[in-house]
């Protein structure tokens, strides 16, 4: 529908014009073609800012647009790649359409123009190159094989942007300007938040690589099952940000939140080499931004849910088994029968089903709620030695630096996040139109005498003021409330860690002595040297009412989709988890 939107507005804009063309003829002494050809170019422009109009919208993770569609930013970066290629596209096709017109009409010297007034064709050729610079990382081979390049230059979006808007004028980006402005006050909130340092408790390592960081938090601080949050650990990577699944519970976990990390990458290896070494640090430094996720979960409407998952694609399911076990527990409520069916490669990965069960100190009951899981080892036949190895974990010394995790803007950030972004726009209203009538206007005199690029640097300048001062303030006073309360989680936090092992890794059987491991081993069937009969398994169903959630590879997730559409079970409703982008 956008695409045929788009196709719609440019044919629209071609007939209009050449009919106007046609009637009155061609401008500065060109054949008709030559006109048309200028025109096409100018009319790709027009209709590659509605895209840029959108661009910004899917990756605004603290969005007050999304959730009002059911939307959560780490789902919509597939709609923000399809839409960064599509800008790419128009606009590439918008300044090579000039360059040839151009060329043509011997005028060669106009893409080195940058006029006082008017369109800067200059600064449309810079904006474009850097679009080009990031566009070239963005394809899966070349992003997915050096991540780091496609990171980095993806930051070129801020020369995009400034030379975008010198190339058109201030009043034309009014356009784009709602998603870019909603995305400005998103990052700079962000900025904001990775400024503190988190309060990282222990971590849990598991065998097969992986590692569960446990992190303190108030207890104000709730998210839903499936939220993830971004993680940047100096010591690996100043710049670098990476985000995982939250496997811990905010209901049943008050003080603690818990992410997973797979060793799949240069930036977790270096990670999982720190934690597993024979002689771990004492503290590692860590800034989150985060949470985020769905503003509500639909889970309990099914009679029964099947969660499939592979490889690290388990842990969103942790979250929610977690909810689970502490709804059963609270309120004595009836939960949907569970079905966990985890494919893995080895049988060391198999110790990954005991992040189930929180690390220590939190009640865990899985006799009330029906869970069976399905585990499979698909390329072995029979439990190697390191599957039997146990967990272990390390714990780490206290900061007087290190703050407890805590929303940004407290328990009512939609609340908070509104009033950021009404005030600091009527803020920018309201200084850019004194501006305006006692400095830019006796310049000006509306006649079109003010130069363009300094109108459009002092709107730019303005916005960027007005939406540090709004978002400043709400932060600090929303940092002066949760200070009470993080300042007791420190307290706490200091005390156990005098009687804490002096980080070093201890016996984790120890801690799980106390956990319900026992029926988590009973309600568990393993199954080597085989994959899970995916289409058997759903259609021996019964219930009348089956949410089916899969997270992993993008064959697993096609083949369960295609299944539950099949339309042979009317009672499977699919649902994807995927944060591989």
């Amino acid at each position: 529908m956008f695409v045929a939107l788009l196709i719609w507005s440019f044919a629209t804009y071609l007939r209009n014009s050449f009919l106007n063309i046609d009637r009155q003829g061609p401008m500065h002494g060109d054949k008709v073609w030559e006109a048309k050809l200028e025109d096409s170019g100018l009319r790709l422009g027009l209709v590659g800012n509605i895209v840029l109009a959108f661009l910004f919208f899917p990756v605004t993770r603290l969005s007050s647009v999304l959730p009002l569609f059911g939307l959560t930013s780490e789902a919509s970066i597939k709609y923000h790649i399809w839409l960064g290629h599509i800008v790419m596209v128009i606009f590439t096709a918008h300044g090579l359409t000039y360059i040839i017109y151009w060329i043509v009409t011997d005028r060669i010297f106009e893409m080195v123009r940058w006029q006082k007034t008017g369109v800067s064709n200059l600064a449309g050729e810079i904006a474009l190159l850097a679009g080009l610079g990031m566009w070239a990382t963005t394809f899966p081979r070349v992003r997915r094989k050096m991540f780091e390049v496609f990171f980095y230059t993806h930051y070129l979006y801020i020369l995009f942007m400034l030379f975008f808007v010198l190339h058109v004028g201030i009043s034309y980006s009014c356009i784009m300007l709602p998603g870019f402005y909603l995305f400005m006050v998103d990052r700079f909130l962000r900025l904001l938040q990775s400024r503190r340092r988190a309060r990282l408790v222990s971590a849990r390592v598991l065998p097969c690589d992986t590692v569960e960081l446990n992190f303190s938090k108030i207890p104000g601080l709730e998210y839903t099952p499936t939220s993830i949050m971004f993680l940047n650990v100096p010591s690996l990577s100043k710049l670098q940000w990476h985000p995982f699944t939250i496997s811990s519970n905010s209901n049943l976990e008050k003080d603690k939140l818990s992410v997973i990390i797979k060793n799949e990458g240069a930036w977790s290896k270096k990670l999982y080499q720190i934690l597993s070494s024979p002689s771990p640090p004492d503290r590692l430094e860590v800034s989150i931004e985060g949470p985020y996720g769905p503003a509500s979960t639909h889970f309990l409407r099914y009679e029964k849910l099947v969660m499939v998952s592979g490889g690290s694609g388990i842990t969103p399911f942790i979250s929610i088994i977690r909810e689970f076990i502490f709804m059963s527990t609270a309120f004595k409520s009836m939960t949907p029968k569970l079905t966990l069916i985890c494919a893995f490669k080895n049988s060391s990965e198999l110790t990954m089903l005991d992040l189930v069960l929180p690390i220590s100190g939190t009640p865990s009951d899985l006799s009330n709620i029906q869970l069976q899981i399905e585990a499979y080892v698909t390329r072995e036949k029979v439990a190697t030695t390191q599957s039997s190895k146990q967990a272990r974990a390390v714990w780490f010394k206290p900061s007087s630096l290190d703050e407890p995790l805590s929303a940004i803007l407290g328990p009512n950030s939609w609340l908070w996040l509104g009033a950021i972004i009404s005030v600091s726009f009527v803020m920018f209203l309201i200084l850019i139109g004194i501006i305006t009538r006692y400095y830019i206007y006796p310049i000006d005199h509306d006649i079109n005498e003010y130069p363009t690029a300094v109108r459009a640097i002092l709107n730019i300048l303005i916005m960027c003021i007005c939406i540090v001062i709004v978002a400043s303030t709400a932060f600090v006073w929303n940092k002066r409330t949760n200070a009470k309360e993080a300042k007791q989680i420190k307290h706490l936090n200091g005390s156990a860690g005098e009687h804490s092992p002096d980080s070093g890794f201890y016996n984790a059987e120890r801690e799980l002595e106390s956990l319900p491991h026992q029926s988590l081993v009973q309600a568990t069937n393993l199954h080597f040297g085989e994959r899970p009969d995916l289409k058997k398994m759903l259609f021996e169903c019964m219930e009348s009412s089956v949410g089916v959630l899969v997270c992993g590879p993008k064959k697993m997730r096609h083949d369960v989709a295609a299944i539950c559409s099949s339309g042979l079970a009317e009672n499977l409703h699919f649902e994807s988890i995927s944060f591989s982008w």
